[in-house]
């Protein structure tokens, strides 16, 4: 036997990190992004901060933007509903 023993695993996290893992390639546009996020000005405000990697590769104003899936989904919203009885 090893000498290292898992005491619990979290099938929950080990999920979450595969799917990040797998998203990390993959890049959304500028209105998904923001529909994950919760909106416009929370998207500009977490790629000013550095938190999530956006590129727009060409100069245009309608050009397309390439921000990073995974730190989106990081970032997501809460899309849970309180129900209050």
């Amino acid at each position: 036997m090893g000498k290292c023993k898992i005491e619990e695993v979290n099938p929950k996290e080990i999920l979450l990190e595969n799917i990040l893992l797998i998203m990390s390639g993959m890049t959304f546009g500028k209105k998904d992004a923001m529909q994950i996020v919760g909106g416009e000005k929370r998207l500009t405000d977490l790629i000013a901060a550095g938190k999530i990697e956006a590129v727009k590769p060409t100069a245009k104003q309608n050009g397309k933007w390439f921000c990073n899936a995974a730190q989106v989904l990081k970032h997501c919203r809460n899309a849970r509903k309180l129900n209050l009885i």
